[in-house]
């Protein structure tokens, strides 16, 4: 014979008190209270407290409830732990309700389809399903974790105004790179594997984002995709885990290979020049402080050395075969090349745009 585990159980919405069920004993063996508070060798007190409710049935109590009532001790902390249970679910609905602008601030469906869990059957379960994403124990741990977390990125208003969005969006990729085998972080090979990553830019992006990922992994860099969710404008974040490991993670909005690349050597620049303890976040806005254009030069100088850009812009050809040539001299994509002078005000940004490799998330 096939025993068959089923995923839906059956979870009453209702359960009896303890209480109740002990008084219809009683009645029913025509044993008073006091009588049978004698018998227990306990107070009138306690039997009223947990006939009224007030009180639990404890495992000794219940062992001692089978010796007078005939009733299995297994049956009588079942019935506990269902009214226990119950309870706690009531106090759920009643703490879905205080919470419910804190619910409806998260982008619950998406999470859904994307799999993070299943559909909520109500407002305690849309509750209890965010806090459990997000792994902690309450709105006010959520809080405490969350809205105090030390964010540094380009500022505007519409992007502040998003911070539960924000918050989701750093934790798919949290879950992702707790999840990735990574060695001790190593700056120094950190380092290095940047610069084979930069000769990657000119792969097949599939494959050139797995060694991508490898190359960080052996030098303990989480590297994550995450796409992004909607009415946010995230292009890349950078930031630690508690466990000391550094993630870099990005959401490929633009869908074109030289905002996904400038993105992650950017991202890489906070890991190696600034602090372990704020969450870096790149929402390509247009005002950036220091911190945000030091890592821009940073990047870009990783990606093409000053002095080779310099002598590049200083001509005068902007055609495709120049930008072809430039780049194959760089060992570059020349989609980042193209991207570059856009960005500086070089090219329009309507030119060139065919040596750009364009993708999708599938």
């Amino acid at each position: 014979m096939t025993v068959q585990a089923f995923e839906n159980q059956y979870s009453p919405d209702y359960a009896v008190a303890p209480g109740f069920i002990l008084e219809e004993h009683l009645e029913a063996q025509g044993l008073s209270r006091a009588d049978f508070a004698r018998r227990l060798g306990r107070s009138d007190k306690m039997v009223s407290e947990i006939i009224a409710g007030k009180a639990p049935v404890r495992p000794e109590t219940a062992v001692q409830f089978e010796r007078i009532l005939g009733v299995s001790a297994h049956i009588w902390l079942g019935i506990e732990a269902d009214w226990s249970l119950y309870q706690t679910r009531l106090k759920g609905v009643q703490e879905a309700k205080d919470n419910a602008e804190w619910v409806a601030a998260f982008p619950v469906k998406e999470l859904v389809k994307r799999g993070c869990f299943p559909a909520p059957k109500g407002p305690a379960e849309t509750l209890s399903a965010l806090l459990s994403f997000f792994a902690v124990g309450s709105v006010k741990a959520w809080c405490g974790r969350y809205e105090n977390l030390a964010v540094a990125y380009r500022h505007s208003q519409a992007f502040e105004s998003q911070h539960p969005a924000l918050a989701t969006w750093l934790r798919l990729g949290e879950r992702v790179a707790e999840q990735q085998d990574c060695v001790e972080y190593k700056a120094t090979q950190f380092k290095k594997s940047l610069r084979q990553i930069r000769n990657l830019t000119r792969c097949d992006i599939g494959q050139a984002l797995r060694e991508t990922k490898r190359l960080c992994n052996q030098c303990g860099v989480a590297l994550v995709l995450v796409p992004p969710l909607p009415k946010t404008a995230l292009s890349g974040a950078a930031y630690w885990l508690p466990s000391g490991r550094p993630v870099i993670q990005l959401s490929g909005r633009h869908k074109s290979d030289d905002h996904l690349w400038f993105s992650f050597f950017h991202e890489a620049a906070h890991i190696l020049l600034h602090s372990k303890k704020s969450v870096f976040v790149d929402a390509n806005q247009e005002a950036a402080d220091d911190i945000e254009e030091e890592a821009n030069r940073w990047a870009k100088n990783a990606l093409i050395p000053e002095k080779a850009w310099s002598d590049f812009v200083n001509g005068s050809c902007r055609s495709e075969q120049a930008v072809r040539s430039f780049a194959d001299q760089q060992g570059i994509a020349p989609g980042l090349v193209v991207g570059m002078l856009q960005h500086e005000g070089r090219l329009p940004w309507t030119h060139l745009n065919k040596l750009k490799v364009r993708y999708r998330w599938t």
